[in-house]
């Protein structure tokens, strides 16, 4: 599987489309939104009145969520800016980062609408810029940036670790580790040599509450793709073949690779649980919720999943594994919550 080619999320505005599917992401970035305005709020209080500032968002993916985050850091620098009454905001370059696959046209299509929100509250000329590449590599000049955002991302590996091709139905591993820890501290490298000094990072991955590496929403896909190939609609050496390059670290593991890394020091540090769905309250709130996370798992892995095995079973997998998720979430509730780990670090 090359991981550049099909890591990336459905395009468009279908009904499988991650525009269309990405609530739960949406309620990532609005929960960590003190963590992101304080990290903003004091880079900006450090800096003399600056004529501009430099944010990049990793992994910004499309759809409505990809420019959610940068407005609301832009918002925060101007109301901050009017209680430290400087009269003049400065203006900021906006780096919008992803995959060369990641459906750029959608968001250069809705740039005028949020240039035009964002200069509603008075704040600084925006220039967007979208850079295509995997951030586990040097996008930007040395000491060009001042600050980082990245959501939902840095769990995705660069690539699935060399020696476990043969995985027997299984497509996630705790093997993965040292694949992460190599990955996330060339990220960590890499941001060091682009942020000034001084600059901040908050970064937010999908995480775990314990040391057992287990995912559970991976598992039961593992589970679907299983049924399938019983079924005869996939070949058993495709299913075993088949690894999914992403890691869910937990807080200690992400704080020991920062820590370990050594070009930041952490401000803050935190894990915080958040359920699959935005669905609640609902008569069918079992097959609602399901049908709503297996749609959203769907606009993630589809593509990778296309590649690997072909379209002709993906109406059928989905089909069972949304059975499944109902399944989970009326008879195990305890396991539809994700974890999440926030990381907010300062340059040395």
């Amino acid at each position: 599987m090359r991981i550049g080619e099909v890591l990336h999320m459905n395009g468009g505005n279908g009904d499988s489309s991650y525009a269309n599917n990405s609530l739960l992401q949406q309620n990532v970035i609005l929960m960590t939104k003190p963590i992101t305005e304080e990290a903003i709020t004091s880079l900006y209080s450090s800096l003399s009145n600056p004529k501009s500032i430099s944010i990049a968002d990793l992994g910004c993916s499309s759809g409505p969520n990809t420019l959610l985050a940068v407005s609301n850091l832009v918002k925060a620098v101007d109301n901050h800016r009017k209680k430290l009454r400087r009269r003049h905001s400065p203006e900021f370059q906006i780096y919008l980062n992803d995959l060369p696959t990641n459906d750029f046209n959608t968001i250069f299509q809705s740039l005028p609408k949020h240039r035009r929100e964002i200069a509603g509250d008075g704040s600084g000329l925006c220039f967007f810029n979208g850079v295509p590449g995997s951030f586990y590599g040097r996008l930007f000049p040395t000491d060009s940036l001042h600050f980082v955002h990245s959501s939902y991302s840095l769990h995705w590996l660069s690539q699935v670790p060399k020696g476990i091709e043969e995985n027997k139905g299984n497509i996630c591993m705790a093997a993965y580790y040292d694949q992460f820890e190599q990955d996330f501290s060339t990220f960590l490298k890499c941001r060091s040599k682009e942020l000034v000094k001084g600059g901040r990072m908050v970064l937010t991955m999908q995480g775990r509450p314990s040391q057992n590496p287990t995912c559970h929403l991976w598992e039961l896909l593992a589970l679907a793709l299983n049924e399938i190939v019983a079924e005869g609609f996939a070949e058993e050496e495709k299913l075993n073949s088949f690894n999914v390059p992403l890691y869910t670290p937990s807080l200690a593991e992400a704080k020991l690779v920062v820590e370990k890394e050594g070009s930041f020091s952490i401000e803050c540090l935190e894990a915080s649980q958040i359920y699959w769905t935005g669905y609640n309250g609902s008569d069918d709130y079992e097959v609602n919720s399901g049908y709503g996370v297996a749609r959203s798992v769907r606009a993630v892995a589809e593509p990778m999943l296309v590649s690997h095995f072909g379209e002709g079973i993906i109406d059928e997998l989905f089909h069972k594994y949304t059975e499944m998720i109902v399944d989970s979430i009326s008879t195990r509730p305890e396991t539809t919550q994700f974890t999440n780990v926030i990381v907010s670090v300062i340059k040395m």
